[in-house]
């Protein structure tokens, strides 16, 4: 696929739920060792909530879309994550906007807004143990990539989103939840990077 258009957007959301489900279980492991044991039932939640609202009223664009899905999260999932993710959509659509479809670079203006507002909402930065851990790495490689097909740029940036969630182990969690716990943060994968990649993955999988 050479560009993302309102279908194929669509379509990546649906694959989210679908992914989200799957590793609700998972998901929600790794929430209990530094979280609140929801996130994995939280994402899918809210992403079943969005799945069945755009189900039943197609959005004519993508800015319509990407505010469905934000409004939608903010209202149905608990925690930060709603409110974060919420965010992160909504700023994606605001970008969206006017637009029928959006090549590599268009993808990454998309996405750094989305990432600005969780920055904005969260106060988070890099290497504090957060979803931000492998949303960066994966605009960042999305940017270094801006010359190459959507469909390769978005693979490249999966892949920097995979690497940047495992390289939370190690880390000791400085915002959210998992920072009550000090160093005994450290040894566990964040919940939140791990659902960011997965979104980016399926993102990949959509624009293949």
């Amino acid at each position: 696929m050479s560009n993302l258009d309102v279908g194929a957007a669509t379509e990546w959301i649906k694959k989210s739920a679908d992914v989200l489900n799957v590793e609700k279980k998972r998901l929600t492991e790794l929430d209990a060792a530094i979280g609140d044991s929801d996130h994995g039932e939280n994402m899918a939640r809210g992403f079943n909530a969005v799945t069945a609202k755009i189900g039943a009223a197609a959005p004519a664009d993508m800015a319509a879309l990407f505010k469905t899905v934000g409004m939608t999260l903010i209202t149905t999932v608990g925690g930060a994550s709603g409110p974060l993710y919420g965010t992160f959509f909504l700023e994606i659509g605001k970008k969206t906007a006017g637009k029928a479809e959006l090549d590599t670079l268009a993808w990454a203006d998309a996405l750094d807004a989305g990432i600005a507002g969780i920055v904005m909402r969260g106060k988070a930065e890099l290497n504090d143990k957060t979803m931000l851990d492998a949303l960066l790495p994966a605009a960042k490689a999305l940017r270094d990539n801006a010359a190459k097909p959507l469909a390769e740029a978005a693979d490249a940036s999966a892949a920097s989103a995979e690497a940047g969630m495992a390289a939370t182990i190690p880390l000791v969690a400085r915002k959210g939840r998992a920072s009550y716990l000090g160093e005994r943060s450290a040894g566990h994968q964040d919940p939140g990077a791990t659902s960011a990649s997965l979104l980016l993955r399926a993102f990949a999988d959509t624009v293949k």
